[in-house]
């Protein structure tokens, strides 16, 4: 079967229907919240890895999830 793309307000929409939100995929795929962002606002060409995989899922783009999740480790705040 194959799935049709969506454009990204689509895609935001179709968070918005499942209850989705950009943490909480950012947190699935193990980015940053301003990665899954400038996904979903289009600023992001999303060719390899986690914002290849997030544009797949979101069905912004044709093709297969290929990469293992990575963990995000947020830097720590310096005192």
């Amino acid at each position: 079967m194959k799935k049709t793309i969506r454009t990204h307000a689509q895609a935001i929409q179709w968070m918005d229907e499942t209850g989705l939100s950009k943490a909480e995929l950012a947190r699935r795929f193990g980015v940053s919240h301003s990665l899954v962002d400038a996904i979903l606002r289009g600023q992001k060409q999303c060719r390899r890895g986690a914002s290849h995989n997030i544009a797949v899922f979101l069905c912004l783009k044709a093709g297969q999830a290929v990469a293992v999740k990575q963990p995000y480790n947020r830097r720590e705040a310096r005192p």
